[in-house]
């Protein structure tokens, strides 16, 4: 482990923790931006008919889990 260096050992593990921490940016902010724009299509006047299906199909799944318990 000597002849490896610390050097490239810090520098190993600095970048595996850049390389994470950058792609969980990217994932969040791609999350952050479809959340937005599920906000804005839930209260959008009409609304959209892809958001109209999703929430008939949530809706059902919650009956469908009640009428079970």
């Amino acid at each position: 482990m000597i002849d490896f260096g610390p050097a490239a050992i810090l520098g190993l593990i600095f970048g595996f923790m850049w390389g994470i921490g950058c792609s969980l940016a990217i994932m969040y902010s791609i999350f952050l931006g479809g959340y937005r724009k599920a906000i804005k299509e839930s209260m959008a006047h009409p609304q959209p008919e892809r958001y109209r299906k999703a929430l008939d199909k949530v809706m059902a799944k919650r009956e469908r889990k009640s009428a079970v318990r």
